[in-house]
């Protein structure tokens, strides 16, 4: 029996070409960011032709501080008009699908990114409901 194992380990141990997930495939839970997201400044995202930017504005990165991770922070990006203003101090904010990602930044460094396609002031939806 012990000589049927080595068999087969001899067998899978060519080199064959194993095609393996990508980094950049992986999902991460929003939960992941806590329960309190924080908005604490706006600014305007660009179009970039060949790694260089261009004047055009293409949509704005919200950044949020997340009070329940230390304060740090995260940038999330919403195609399209601006959809808030810059608060006062902070706000807190809910997104709509808010989505995670892992894309590879300066230093060829992996940094998490984050994009939604709508950002609402908590506030204002308490007082809808």
């Amino acid at each position: 029996n012990s000589h049927k194992g080595a068999r087969l380990f001899e067998k899978s141990s060519k080199k064959e070409k194993i095609k393996m997930l990508k980094i950049t495939d992986v999902i991460i839970d929003p939960c992941t960011l806590g329960n309190k997201l924080w908005l604490v400044d706006v600014q305007p995202a660009y179009s970039y032709v060949d790694g260089h930017r261009t004047d055009t504005i293409t949509g704005y990165r919200y950044i949020i501080a997340l009070p329940e991770k230390g304060l740090e922070k995260i940038s999330v990006r919403i195609d399209g008009t601006q959809k808030t203003e810059v608060p006062n101090g902070f706000a807190e904010v809910i997104f709509q699908n808010l989505e995670l990602y892992i894309y590879w930044g300066a230093l060829n460094q992996p940094q998490v990114g984050a994009r939604a396609t709508d950002i609402q002031l908590v506030e204002n939806v308490r007082n809808k409901g």
